[in-house]
């Protein structure tokens, strides 16, 4: 169930993030009605502060452009638009604390993505990509329905698999 900001798929929540939330999580402060994960940060800082500055860039092209994954009360990942979306592709990125991994929380994100991307007109395709290595991530993709459509090295992650869904 969606309602704009939220989208829900069992207990987990994706809620849009916004400029104010990100500064919180850089400040080590969880925002809005929220709590952070007591045992293990979310992502590296640089890595936070990577994907503030990604959808903060992306915002004024498309919106929502990252959300937070929240388990009950507990925010557990984060999930996020990687670029501007073109011809209708959506390629998104995902992560979970690691205390958190192995529990389901990214394929629920995903689910929820899906059926916001379901919803809206601008979106005819979602991908991802994963490490070679990633196997947890693939399996969320492959529980979700995405097919694997080829392999690229990314000069940064080096092999990835590239995946895509319609949703």
């Amino acid at each position: 169930m969606c309602d704009g900001l939220r989208c829900s798929v069992g207990l987990n929540i994706i809620i849009e993030a916004t400029e104010s939330d990100f500064d919180a999580l850089l400040s080590g402060i969880a925002p809005r009605d929220v709590r952070l994960v007591p045992d293990s940060p979310i992502v590296p800082a640089d890595v936070l502060q990577m994907l503030a500055d990604l959808a903060n860039g992306l915002r004024p092209h498309f919106s929502p452009s990252a959300w937070m994954i929240v388990e009950g009360d507990e925010i557990v990942g984060l999930c996020s638009v990687v670029r501007i979306p073109e011809g209708g592709e959506l390629h998104i990125g995902y992560g979970v604390a690691p205390t958190r991994q192995g529990m389901g929380a990214a394929t629920r994100a995903v689910a929820s993505l899906l059926a916001e991307a379901q919803r809206d007109t601008r979106i005819s395709a979602v991908s991802a990509e994963t490490s070679i290595d990633n196997i947890a991530s693939q399996r969320v993709l492959e529980r979700n329905g995405f097919q694997r459509i080829g392999e690229r090295v990314d000069a940064q992650d080096g092999p990835v698999i590239c995946y895509c869904v319609f949703p």
